[in-house]
């Protein structure tokens, strides 16, 4: 059974929607969300990384920053930027990418849930991401970045979703990355009720990205039980805002690997080496993105490849069976030394909404090799949740992003 609710959503006024929505506190260097504040300032990224509000030499992570994110949203809120609905609703946020659209319900999902795994996670956290996180939520009493969750596809949902987007939309914009968002609110008591009972149908649904802002928020919610002895469960701090996707309409892009070195080894070595496990042919000068499970791009002086893995690679379990661990375990571990790919230096990772140009960059001004890889599937990544595993780092990129400051949600007063 999955906790679902609706809430009173802060949200912009229709005008000044468009300006204010902001892609994720994480994506932007200190100098990105800086030049970003500056060009728009309206941008919500004042309030996600206040920071940008003071001189280029405060630390970030220092009180009064914090104090200053929740000052700004104040006075937003003071001055009409920012509106709140007067009683407890669900929206609907359908984001277009090119052709491809997905529509997500907007509510509150349940600390209980996710403490008892009902919400299942597929990625380990950082105390350091998350220390800043907590303390941000925890300073503005408010939420301010949603989960991207996601759970197995479900008609009757689609059925409603499908009824509300008929309607004319809240919001409607394209953003400056050409991405299209629409927003609508459901507010009918009847509908409100049906929506929460299908979603305490669900045995699970999972965390697809956000598992910082997770953690941080129920981290939080738990600290305010303890400083309510008298809490009863229902109070707003126990829950934390989300958007709950069909796994189905949700889109993985390759997340590849580039490897500054060749660990002492000529490229023909290592290419020797890389053959006792992966069939191997050349490509040539144009670049290769795989096209099925177990075909791996590589590229290294001045020439692409193609890499299948044998059959012999792969497993039953769900985590050893990824392409990204076999590439870890029988490529970039044994033949190039990256033990940690956490915390190696010698490796970095390019989304595949860069292009795989961005990877022949790379490895041609480091003198070292890239991989390109075939996407993790939706199924893949429900199937290692499911078993209790972890995926390895940098599995999955999502796109589109989930906008910042459309919803926020105030945990308490």
């Amino acid at each position: 059974m999955t906790d679902i609710r609706p809430f009173k959503g802060i949200r912009p006024s229709k005008e000044r929607a468009a300006s204010i929505a902001a892609l994720p506190y994480d994506v932007y260097s200190r100098e990105e969300a800086r030049e970003i504040t500056e060009k728009n300032p309206n941008s919500f990224l004042k309030i996600d990384r206040p920071e940008t509000q003071f001189p280029v030499d405060i630390d970030m992570y220092s009180q009064p920053v914090y104090d200053k994110a929740a000052q700004i949203l104040d006075s937003m809120i003071n001055d009409g930027s920012f509106i709140q609905d007067e009683t407890p609703c669900y929206y609907v946020y359908a984001l277009t990418m090119q052709q491809h659209t997905q529509t997500g319900i907007v509510g509150c999902a349940s600390i209980d849930d996710y403490v008892n795994n009902v919400i299942r996670k597929h990625e380990n956290t950082r105390a350091d991401k998350e220390q800043d996180r907590i303390r941000h939520v925890d300073t503005l009493s408010a939420q301010t970045g949603p989960i991207f969750l996601t759970y197995r596809p479900n008609l009757n949902i689609k059925s409603i979703l499908k009824e509300v987007c008929a309607l004319p939309a809240l919001y409607d914009f394209v953003s400056d990355d050409s991405i299209r968002h629409q927003i609508w609110r459901i507010e009918e008591k009847t509908l409100l009720e049906k929506i929460s009972q299908i979603f305490s149908s669900m045995k699970q649904v999972y965390i697809a990205d956000g598992h910082h802002r997770a953690a941080s928020a129920v981290k939080v919610g738990l600290t305010r039980r303890n400083a309510h002895s008298d809490y009863t469960g229902t109070e707003e701090f126990n829950y934390f805002l989300s958007v709950l996707f069909p796994s189905d309409e949700l889109r993985i892009f390759d997340y590849n690997r580039v490897v500054t070195d060749l660990n002492g080894y000529t490229f023909g070595q290592l290419l020797d080496m890389i053959k006792d496990r992966f069939d191997v042919t050349e490509i040539g000068n144009e670049a290769y993105h795989p096209q099925k499970k177990g075909e791996f791009g590589l590229y290294g002086n001045g020439t692409w490849y193609r890499l299948e893995a044998k059959p012999c690679l792969y497993s039953d379990n769900p985590v050893e069976t990824l392409d990204v661990s076999v590439l870890q375990n029988f490529i970039l571990c044994p033949l190039l030394n990256i033990q940690n790919p956490k915390t190696d230096s010698r490796i970095r990772f390019i989304g595949g909404i860069r292009g795989l140009e961005a990877l022949r960059q790379e490895a041609d001004k480091t003198g070292g090799v890239a991989f390109s890889m075939y996407p993790t599937s939706m199924d893949e990544l429900l199937a290692v949740a499911d078993a209790g595993l972890l995926m390895p780092p940098k599995s999955t990129w999502f796109e589109p992003k989930l906008r910042s400051g459309l919803f926020i949600h105030q945990i308490e007063r």
